[in-house]
């Protein structure tokens, strides 16, 4: 038995198809089913159920695929320990982003980090909540970046910073003369939201207690907040921003902000990684370059965190 085969049991697990494992395993796909069948021989079991379609796991072989996250999470933590002891602070490391998060912090702090440790290499995705969720879980990612608070007891939380929400309102809306926004203010029926799946979206719907399934004029299937600004500035009613996205806005179009007034609803940033963690030396250390950059752009301190509406707990 070996650490590679227990790999090739996974990643079967996952795709359920020998050849698509195979494709994510760089190997050919004649390769991946010897090492199966010479694994399943050694144990004297059958791990997969090759009559049915799509492949699924025998009985045995869902132990099996438990087992064998354990083994290997086991053998990256040996080898973390031996990076951590040496000093060293480099390799592959994989980090998630939330859309609505993306395009304003990556820009603060990649070049700084990338200055201080030359030698990681950040490969960095964007994806919803759920899917970082999901990725940090099967060990497809180290660490991402999300709205918290999550209340998932399997993930970890290192709060970042604070951000407030900001009203963008057009000029004929009947909110436009206010210098002050309160929550009371808000009207779901001129209130443009981003689409299902965003988290700044659940934000939203929870600070105005709203129900996500209420009818709106029209649908946006735009994830952009770009579109959001652009509708309002044609008289589409108004939207929240998150404080950083406003930074950016050409000066014509700050004159459309609203502040809240304080404690300011806000939405709490953090790293985020499985409890179960690797690679805490990195994480550690982008935290730290994270903080050290946000520190002078954004800081409040009289806010109401509200997090993403939660259906249930997760576990």
């Amino acid at each position: 038995m070996t650490i590679t085969q227990l790999h090739y049991v996974l990643a079967i697990a996952e795709h359920r198809n020998f050849t698509v494992a195979a494709e994510h395993c760089f190997v050919t796909q004649p390769t991946l089913s010897m090492q199966i069948q010479k694994l399943e021989e050694e144990l004297d079991i059958l791990i997969f159920d090759r009559n049915k379609k799509p492949l699924q796991l025998t009985e045995v072989g869902e132990k099996i695929v438990a087992q064998s996250k354990s083994i290997i999470f086991e053998s990256n933590r040996m080898s973390d320990i031996v990076h951590q002891f040496k000093g060293f602070m480099g390799g592959e490391f994989r980090l998630g982003i939330i859309p609505t998060v993306m395009p304003t912090l990556l820009p603060m702090f990649l070049k700084t980090f990338n200055i201080k440790h030359p030698k990681i290499n950040l490969l960095i995705e964007e994806l919803t909540t759920e899917e970082l969720i999901e990725k940090l879980k099967n060990g497809h990612l180290d660490a991402a970046i999300a709205a918290t608070p999550l209340k998932d007891i399997k993930i970890k939380e290192l709060p970042l910073y604070n951000e407030p929400f900001v009203g963008y309102i057009s000029e004929n809306h009947k909110l436009y003369e206010k210098s002050t926004l309160v929550v009371e203010d808000l009207d779901p029926d001129n209130l443009l939201l981003l689409q299902d799946g965003h988290c700044f979206r659940e934000s939203v719907l929870n600070l105005c207690n709203f129900n996500s399934s209420r009818k709106e004029k029209f649908e946006i299937k735009s994830g952009s907040f770009e579109t959001l600004i652009k509708l309002c500035n044609e008289g589409f009613g108004m939207t929240l921003l998150p404080y950083l996205h406003t930074l950016n806005l050409h000066a014509h179009e700050k004159n459309k902000l609203r502040e809240f007034a304080e404690p300011k609803p806000a939405r709490e940033i953090s790293l985020i990684f499985h409890q179960k963690h690797l690679k805490m030396h990195i994480i550690e250390a982008l935290h730290s370059t994270i903080l050290s950059v946000v520190r002078g752009a954004i800081s409040f301190h009289d806010v109401k965190i509200i997090a993403p509406k939660q259906s249930k707990k997760r576990i």
